[in-house]
């Protein structure tokens, strides 16, 4: 397949990925460093390069509900936001994985308040992590652009039904512009099909019920229905990024491995920090120190059983949060790839690193691999540490 290669930052690369899948309606709002992606798709309506109803809004939560009421109208249907719109979002994310509405979300990572922090961490899809969408993690703006094109195959399978949430950034993927390639229109809206709704409110012949007082007598059997999609959503992503992959020649699964096949320590992160690591751990291998790299793309649902036969009878591994879980037993990917390792006696620990767009830098992952041949050779460090935190 004949592709374009074009140089554009991770908001653009976005935005055109999703005017390739012709959406209905974008409902929009803007926050920093989001709101260049909707500048962009806002000028494609504008040019008359798509025919999106665009919706504009006068908060978060009110771009949810108009993404809910827009897809449980029939619509093909998307909206974007970062950090704190993310949060005011709270309440309506919710419903929409519970009314099993197929909204496609791009969501450029940034910091939670307080303090008022723009750059980078991964606080608030964390945040929204047992909400029940489908996350996506991108390294780059070549990552970003795929995972949207493929969101929508993903979200609107009929097995799925379910929104999903392309990450990425912020900052760092989201306003650096990065070469890569894209589909041409055609073959992309192709590959992503012609939007079929499961149902609308806007059929009289087959009436049906949205959001209705939902008590003790069935909502436990509505979460065990939605529960009962995520298994089939592992499936539909490997399926949805095999057929990418023949068509681009790009292939992705549940993650990255990296140097991962003779590694005896293993690093596990997700996103941009993936990029760093990488040009560490060559240097490293050129010195004969077997490390390796899993770059996670898929966080939900969480890919336990890959994860475990992926660090199964390794020296040691670390876990890379760039996000803090206050109170708990280390940051969000640490607890859940802990927990796929039960059992596999591999000794594991963690760090945090990079909270409100602390460089991650070179001379943090040569600390991570030191560690970690301490750790394999015998040696102990604490469960979390943190990383390139000043003294």
């Amino acid at each position: 397949m004949e592709q374009k290669l074009v140089a554009l930052s991770g908001n653009e690369a976005v935005a055109y990925a999703f005017k390739q899948a012709r959406p209905h309606v974008a409902a929009a709002f803007p926050i920093t460093p989001q709101t260049e992606m909707m500048h962009k798709y806002a000028e494609f309506v504008a040019n008359g390069e798509s025919q999106t109803e665009m919706i504009l809004v006068e908060s978060e939560h009110s771009a949810m509900s108009a993404a809910v009421g827009s897809a449980a109208a029939g619509a093909r249907t998307f909206t974007a936001t970062s950090s704190a719109g993310f949060a005011l979002m709270w309440e309506v994310v919710y419903i929409a994985a519970s009314l099993r509405l197929p909204i496609c979300m791009a969501l450029v990572n940034r910091a939670l308040s307080g303090n008022i922090n723009i750059h980078c961490d991964h606080s608030d899809s964390m945040g929204g992590r047992d909400a029940g969408w489908i996350h996506l993690f991108a390294e780059n703006a070549q990552e970003a652009y795929d995972n949207a094109v493929m969101s929508w195959r993903i979200a609107e399978h009929m097995d799925v039904r379910l929104p999903v949430m392309v990450n990425y950034d912020g900052f760092i993927i989201s306003h650096t512009a990065d070469s890569l390639k894209i589909l041409p229109d055609d073959v992309a809206y192709k590959f992503i099909g012609k939007y079929k709704h499961a149902y609308t409110l806007l059929d009289p012949e087959n009436p049906i019920t949205v959001g209705p007082l939902d008590l003790t007598d069935y909502y436990f059997e509505h979460k065990a229905s939605q529960l009962a999609a995520y298994p089939k959503a592992m499936q539909v992503i490997e399926q949805v990024s095999r057929e990418f992959g023949d068509l681009t020649g790009r292939h992705y699964g549940f993650a990255e491995e990296y140097m991962l096949d003779d590694a005896e320590m293993v690093m596990v992160l997700l996103g941009s920090s993936a990029g760093t690591a990488k040009d560490v751990i060559d240097e490293y291998r050129e010195k004969g120190v077997k490390v390796g790299l899993l770059k996670l793309r898929t966080f939900r649902p969480f890919p336990v059983d890959y994860v475990a036969e992926k660090l199964a009878g390794r020296k040691a591994v670390c876990v890379l949060d760039r996000s803090a879980s206050f109170g708990g037993q280390g940051g969000p990917l640490f607890m859940e790839v802990r927990s796929a390792m039960y059992g596999l006696q591999v000794p594991v620990h963690g760090y945090i690193y990079g909270l409100g767009g602390r460089d991650f830098d070179l001379r943090q992952v040569e600390t991570v691999i030191q560690d970690l041949q301490k750790v394999a050779a015998g040696g102990e460090m604490n469960q979390i540490n943190l990383l390139g935190i000043r003294s």
